[in-house]
């Protein structure tokens, strides 16, 4: 007859404790079931699930740990657990599990709350909770509030019964506290992700080149607007473009360098490539806009190549089109399963990154597809988003905490 006991410690973390209740149970040669550990502020809680087919060891066992507990200022608490409700825990462990990740400039527990309340809503629950970002010293706390990066993960074990209803709950949520949730199954894939994809325009960069070079060509309202409506979605990305640039000819090729020289690189772009590839990923832009910028940005952030349109220019000036076939979102899905087959990886492995309505085709088929800080069409229809961090936040989505990066 097995006897089964859940062992739970609570108490100051130091040396060596562990090792000594370890001890104990191999003197009595009790088998170790389930395992788990955490610190927090120098507190330890620790759970053990053992077993025995000795009621008088288990006995002399718990004794024992009753006296190393108190030597070590360890609450010690004994649980029997029915052999039912063992293999219950068993069934259990065949069940879907999902990460979902919170992240803020400053995360407060009315997020926590929230977010806590949603997942239940959804039939989850909580199995384990760990900080991803940096700790924050107290007078740097005003700061944090709205310059800060906070993240959360956590895992939760249950059936997803409708995605579609809880992707709708966490943007919401998200809106509604300027807060963002990513939820992704827990899979192989998710921790083995290799290419990163990313759009150029609004998403490297905080500005939208085209309407640069517009507004040096005195026609800056008028791309403008036709820009807006095509991320939006509401026009053909390719006809626009070919609308946009046409509106160019003419412009002086030497404006080209100038605008390249004061692109504004988005928040946390140089920190998330630079930890990209120090961890062995693959990078590209696949952008809709100019390769003359998308090579400027490769050169200066490191990334590994670059597809874009080539601007067509003679005599140094802009003449109003594009050599080659135009990058627009058909082509972007393309070029990103190129990629991925070069590398010798499944879509699954892919992140994509994209803030425009032209960037949805690759998001879609990308096993990580992320809108940054994106247009309401490319939110509702991208599998996670970020908006309230910069887009190093991306790394909290791979599961990599704070002091990971090298």
């Amino acid at each position: 007859m097995h006897e089964i006991i859940l062992m739970s410690f609570l108490g100051p973390d130091q040396p060596n404790q562990f090792a000594r209740l370890m001890a104990v149970l191999a003197k009595y040669d009790l088998d170790i079931l389930d395992i788990g550990q955490a610190v927090i502020h120098d507190q330890l809680s620790l759970a053990l699930v053992v077993v025995s087919r000795d009621m008088t060891e288990t006995a002399l066992a718990m004794k024992e740990i009753l006296l190393v507990s108190h030597e070590l200022g360890l609450a010690v608490r004994f649980k029997p657990i029915t052999g039912t409700e063992y293999e219950n825990w068993v069934k259990e462990g065949g069940q879907t599990r999902h990460i979902v990740t919170v992240l803020a400039r400053h995360l407060t527990p009315e997020h926590l709350a929230a977010v806590a309340a949603v997942i239940a809503r959804h039939g989850f629950n909580i199995d384990r909770l760990q900080r991803l970002s940096g700790r924050i010293a107290l007078e740097k706390l005003p700061e944090a509030e709205f310059h800060g990066r906070a993240c959360v993960e956590i895992s939760v074990r249950g059936r997803l019964t409708d995605a579609q209803s809880l992707r709708a709950d966490c943007l919401k949520l998200s809106a509604n506290l300027s807060i963002d949730i990513a939820v992704q199954e827990d899979n192989v894939y998710r921790r083995n992700r290799r290419l990163v994809c990313f759009d150029m325009d609004s998403t490297l960069i905080e500005q939208e080149v085209i309407d640069e070079l517009a507004i040096a060509a005195g026609v800056g309202a008028q791309v403008a607007e036709i820009t807006e409506l095509a991320m939006q979605g509401e026009l053909d990305f390719a006809q626009s473009f070919k609308a946009r640039v046409a509106l160019l000819e003419g412009l002086d090729s030497a404006v080209l360098a100038g605008i390249a020289s004061n692109l504004r690189v988005t928040e946390g772009a140089a920190r998330l490539i630079s930890t990209l590839k120090s961890l062995g990923y693959r990078t590209a832009i696949l952008s809709g806009g100019f390769t003359y910028f998308a090579e400027y940005l490769q050169q200066k952030l490191g990334i590994d190549e670059v597809h874009a349109n080539q601007l067509d220019i003679k005599d140094g000036k802009v003449t109003g089109q594009v050599t080659g076939r135009i990058v627009d979102g058909a082509r972007k899905a393309e070029l990103l399963t190129e990629l991925a087959a070069r590398e010798g990886i499944r879509l699954e492995q892919v992140i994509a990154v994209g803030d425009g309505a032209n960037d949805l085709p690759m998001l879609s088929i990308a096993g990580l597809g992320v809108a940054f800080r994106a247009k309401p069409l490319v939110r509702q229809n991208a599998d996670q988003a970020i908006s309230s961090v910069g887009l190093d936040g991306i790394l909290y989505l791979l599961g990599v905490r704070d002091y990971d990066v090298l």
